[in-house]
């Protein structure tokens, strides 16, 4: 092949990808949703128990939930409207978010409150219909949509079914099923989800654990109303970020001083040592440019008076956005937004010198974001990884004013969904933002 006609072939792909986005999958608009049978069919008919749990699980909120909503209307929407880089958001977001709306072409699909088939979100025909993932790497929704009589499964049961025929899918049972949501790169090609990917490096893959095991955790039950028992049917409530139940104590916080004893105007010692024993993937995973997790460390005499504690500083490349401060941030959301010269808001709502364990986003700029769509560089990682110690130290200069006797110091380990500034902007739901306690634990020293 000639130069010329080289360049020419390289020009044309380039446009070809830039026309059709950052999507994975090339099923925009090759089904109807008439191909799919809704939830309501599945659900009160046969699958009785597991529409139930399903209908509580943020699968089925993918697209209805409130931030959700508020996100792809409020910011991607007008932002894929305004930025040619970005012209495929309105599709793409609703590979993963309301999968039928994208296979159907219905591109931007009505708010919610419009009632459309959209709002059925990640169905039972979404999952039960793919054979499989286009490439190495699921991710992107590049998933290979088969929908019909046949419906795919992990397994082939003990009866058969009166409605559908029932095909034994492998990749149901591993964690490459759930990467082809879970895992996704923005159009500045950055991972900004690797939730699979984390699990894929870690420990838990290398013993076999899937991602099914804590999310669709077995149970004795019946997989059909008129089916057999089974004790180990996969429940599907795919309970994770959203879940408090989930969350509590994913984080083991554990602290210990130098000394049990100190006079006043010393300094003391404090280490606080946080083991992610519960999750297979790094904390906090999934949409890491909004969650928030971060240490509160502070010491309680007996008269009641309190004393903050900031972390002692590391002094690794980054930090600085691993510790609370008052620095404003996500300034590119002016442009979804139509705000000229938008200053932005803080970074975070937490108190200054808490050590925050997150990985930050950067836009073209250069500049901290929170949407995902556009950032074109990640900041220093410094998220819990699967069975990962963190350990932070904190130095206590005993006040002279503090009370004589013991001293309760209190480690306190917070977490929000979304970061409380970006959430009071954009009118999201106070539940979004509220700081949940994920773990706490205490020492105590006698100050004389």
């Amino acid at each position: 092949m000639s130069m010329k006609k080289f360049t020419f072939s390289v020009s044309f792909l380039f446009l070809v990808v830039l026309l059709l986005g950052f999507s994975a999958s090339n099923q925009l608009g090759k089904y109807a949703y008439e191909d799919f049978e809704t939830p309501e069919y599945c659900g009160t008919s046969c699958h009785n128990d597991f529409y139930g749990q399903w209908k509580n699980s943020m699968m089925s909120k993918a697209f209805t939930h409130d931030w959700d909503e508020i996100e792809y209307f409020k910011l991607a929407v007008p932002h894929a409207e305004k930025v040619a880089k970005l012209a495929g958001l309105k599709a793409d977001c609703m590979g993963c978010h309301a999968p039928m709306s994208y296979l159907a072409g219905d591109i931007p699909p009505s708010k919610p409150e419009e009632g459309t088939r959209a709002n059925e979100a990640v169905s039972c025909e979404v999952c039960h219909n793919i054979t499989g993932f286009e490439g190495d790497i699921p991710f992107n929704f590049n998933y290979i949509m088969d929908p019909g009589e046949t419906k795919y499964s992990s397994r082939m049961g003990k009866t058969t079914s009166p409605n559908h025929t029932i095909k034994v899918n492998p990749i149901m049972k591993t964690g490459d099923f759930c990467g082809i949501c879970h895992n996704e790169k923005s159009p500045y090609g950055v991972w900004v989800k690797s939730t699979q990917i984390e699990w894929k490096e870690g420990p838990y893959s290398k013993e076999g654990v899937q991602c099914q095991d804590c999310h669709m955790p077995k149970a004795n039950m019946r997989t059909a109303a008129m089916g057999a028992m089974y004790v180990d049917a996969r429940t599907h409530l795919f309970h994770g970020a959203h879940s408090e139940s989930k969350i509590r104590g994913a984080v083991e916080v554990q602290l210990h001083t130098n000394v049990d004893e100190a006079p006043m105007g010393d300094p003391v010692e404090v280490t606080a040592t946080l083991f992610n024993q519960k999750a297979g993937h790094k904390i906090p995973t999934g949409s890491v440019e909004d969650r928030i997790l971060w240490l509160h460390v502070e010491a309680v005499d007996e008269a009641g008076n309190s004393f903050h504690l900031p972390v002692n500083k590391k002094g690794f490349e980054g930090e600085e956005y691993t510790i609370a401060g008052e620095e404003l941030a996500y300034q590119d959301m002016g442009v979804p937004l139509e705000l000229p010269n938008f200053k932005g808001v803080r970074r975070e709502d937490v108190p200054v010198g808490d050590r925050i364990f997150r990985m930050a986003y950067f836009d073209p700029e250069g500049r901290m974001t929170m949407q995902q769509w556009n950032t074109a560089s990640l900041g220093v990682d410094y998220r819990i990884g699967p069975r990962e110690s963190k350990i932070e130290t904190y130095t206590f200069e005993i006040p002279y004013e503090i009370t004589p006797g013991k001293v309760t110091i209190n480690a306190k380990l917070y977490y929000r969904l979304l970061v409380k500034p970006v959430a009071d902007l954009l009118k999201v739901p106070e539940s979004e933002s509220a700081a949940f306690l994920m773990n706490q634990t205490s020492t105590v020293i006698n100050v004389f």
